[in-house]
């Protein structure tokens, strides 16, 4: 198949070009600055050459906006919002005036789209998106806010004859250099791994080979539309979660944080305490009732192999 990637020179961009060449797939990454034969240069503003490699392609996989490893300040969070929204308002334009439009459409989503709680866990049929929920910061709603506009803009895109799923991705969870694991590890290493105010907040994530083979499974199955969850089907409360990690590298003990604390973490490595407060509870109802089978469903065995992978490509 052909598949086409807008924003796929990111982490999980390069997770998928991996998993999906080595399928035997022909992957060409839509980027500002193509520097690689597999690459096409687009503006992500405006439809131009690069649309004639969407016009008889089979899939979309549409990748592209701000990264999140930031700082939440409110220049950011917009640029978060418009580039999220311009780039799949404008994937679905390439698509709608396609001759031959590709058959899926693929859009990245968030996890945060739901509700911070602990009471239940988030699915696709019963989660409670969040926005309103009490107490919690406003730029948590804005967050939801772009998750909500991101998923709109593809819902509401003129492609009649490409089905579309909004893909609500967890943390993906892998070895490469400035992932979200190697920067928890970071925190582990420096023996600052232990609770995060209290540690009762669900983390929910996946392991890098499950992410690739779901979005291969979504390719395949047909019947699946609308939102889609990619986590894993065991979240864990922060404080466990991290237990589970230091088990994994080596390290018995870890401070505990506050939630002062987290904010000064947070700054150093560039992120926002909303990354490690927030409570997302989220699982796969529908991937697991379509019969996707995990490789890592329980966060122990993924951490082992995410450590091991890590200590070869640095040894």
């Amino acid at each position: 198949m052909r598949i086409v990637i807008p924003g796929g020179t990111g982490q999980v961009g390069t997770i998928l070009y991996r998993a999906l060449t080595a399928a035997g797939h022909d992957v060409v990454v839509l980027t500002r600055q193509s520097q690689a034969s597999h690459e096409v240069s687009w503006d992500g503003e405006s439809l131009g050459p690069w649309a004639e490699a969407i016009d008889g392609s089979d899939v979309v996989i549409n990748l592209a906006g701000r990264s999140v490893n930031c700082r939440y300040t409110t220049a950011n969070l917009r640029e978060m919002l418009s580039s999220r929204v311009r780039s799949a308002r404008l994937v679905g334009e390439a698509i709608g005036a396609a001759a031959d439009p590709p058959r899926l459409w693929l859009q990245m989503s968030t996890a945060t789209i739901y509700a911070h709680r602990f009471d239940a866990p988030n699915d696709e049929d019963s989660g409670l998106v969040g926005g309103d929920e009490p107490g919690v910061p406003d730029y948590w709603r804005f967050s939801v806010r772009i998750a909500r506009q991101w998923e709109r803009a593809q819902r509401e895109a003129a492609t009649p004859r490409t089905r579309k799923v909004a893909m609500r991705t967890a943390m993906v969870m892998s070895p490469d250099r400035g992932g979200a694991f190697e920067i928890m590890l970071r925190m582990v290493r420096l023996g600052l791994g232990g609770p995060i105010g209290g540690g009762a907040q669900y983390v929910s994530w996946i392991h890098d080979q499950d992410f690739a083979r779901a979005v291969e499974f979504l390719i395949e199955r047909e019947e699946l539309a609308g939102p889609v969850n990619l986590a894993a089907p065991n979240p864990l409360p922060q404080r466990e979660f991290m237990r589970r990690m230091r088990r994994a590298w080596g390290t018995p003990v870890a401070l505990p944080a506050t939630r002062w604390m987290a904010e000064i973490g947070a700054f150093a490595i560039r992120s926002d305490t909303e990354l490690l407060l927030k409570s997302r509870r989220v699982v796969p109802t529908r991937l697991l009732e379509a019969g996707f089978e995990f490789a890592y469903p329980d966060w122990t065995n993924a951490a082992a192999d995410l450590v091991e992978r890590l200590r070869r490509r640095k040894s």
